[in-house]
């Protein structure tokens, strides 16, 4: 990878109180690009993107945004440096609307101005989301939902996305539409780490992929390289 990766994991290790899920994960992701992290259920995908994002502290290893070491600061201070984690099953707010729930993906912002224009921009790459301003979130159907989540990640403006199964629960339509969105959210500048269980979604996204298994990263390779190798689907994600 040329010149210095937007984000480094050096031998990331994590704990659930005596359980370790995270063995040493080392990362890179660089500038522009958009990364996947692929495994089975468990595999410690979804425990990566939380500790990237300050939810999880690592007992070890370092975490490093653009050379600067994260891996000990809360997560607002985290979205502050501009990273923005969409999670999994969306997590919108349901007795809030769809203009509620953006808002608040723009908190740290202090300018009115600047959030009108963020909105402006969200229902620019969403517009079923303008159809759906003042309704509540909860209303809304699972795509249109994910389209939310995504749009108030995006509120806060990041440099690197981290999405976590944005698919997940949703017809083939929406979901090619889900992946339509990311392609174009990337190529408008934002950086994009997705963690995704259908991995034909995944790599026909990104550029190159992470396979995960039981807390470790056990192969790495160009998307294309990936698809074709049988017998790495098989033994880690039953393809």
């Amino acid at each position: 990878m040329a010149g210095q990766p937007l984000l480094k994991l050096d031998d990331v290790r994590v704990s659930y109180g005596r359980t370790q899920a995270l063995h040493g994960v080392t990362i890179e992701v660089g500038h522009g690009e958009i990364v996947a992290l692929i495994g089975a259920n468990g595999a410690g995908k979804s425990t990566t993107l939380r500790a990237i994002s300050g939810l999880l502290k690592p007992s070890a290893g370092r975490i490093v945004l653009d050379g600067e070491d994260i891996g000990g600061l809360a997560a607002d201070q985290i979205v502050a440096r501009g990273i923005a984690h969409c999670p999994e099953e969306r997590h919108v707010w349901p007795d809030m609307s769809v203009h509620e729930n953006l808002l608040l993906g723009a908190y740290l912002c202090r300018s009115k101005q600047e959030v009108e224009t963020r909105m402006a921009l969200a229902f620019t790459r969403f517009p079923r989301l303008l159809e759906r301003e003042q309704q509540l979130a909860g209303t809304l159907s699972g795509g249109e939902q994910q389209m939310l989540a995504i749009a108030r990640a995006l509120m806060s403006e990041p440099r690197l996305l981290l999405l976590d199964e944005p698919s997940l629960g949703l017809s083939p339509m929406m979901a090619a539409e889900v992946f339509r969105v990311i392609r174009e959210i990337n190529a408008q500048g934002v950086t994009v780490v997705v963690v995704e269980q259908n991995i034909y979604n995944a790599l026909s996204v990104a550029s190159h992929a992470y396979v995960f298994e039981t807390g470790s990263v056990v192969a790495h390779n160009d998307s294309a390289s990936l698809l074709k190798d049988e017998q790495l689907l098989h033994a880690y994600l039953g393809g």
